[in-house]
């Protein structure tokens, strides 16, 4: 899976944005926490499974796998649901 090439993430003042590029369907701008803006560069590399994203996380921070999998599951979740997340297979 895959950052959709319709979204950017783009940083500025020390805070992450999610923004669509004119060809998404999706019309906003998504301020990220930490842990979206981990989700978000590990879907811009190109992961291959939701558990890469899980151990990603659980390099960066401290804290329940448990909880740090939902997180995940969440919120890639919600980032399918706006197309900002695509399958690269």
């Amino acid at each position: 899976m895959k950052l959709s090439e319709n979204f950017i993430i783009h940083s500025m003042e020390g805070q992450t944005l999610l923004v669509p590029t004119s060809d998404a369907d999706f019309r906003g701008i998504v301020r990220c926490n930490k842990t979206v803006e981990v989700i978000l560069r590990a879907l811009e590399k190109g992961v291959d499974s939701e558990e890469e994203i899980v151990e990603a996380l659980t390099e960066r921070f401290d804290g329940e796998e448990a909880e740090m999998r939902e997180d995940a599951r969440s919120t890639l979740e919600r980032l399918r649901e706006i197309g900002a997340v695509v399958s690269d297979r």
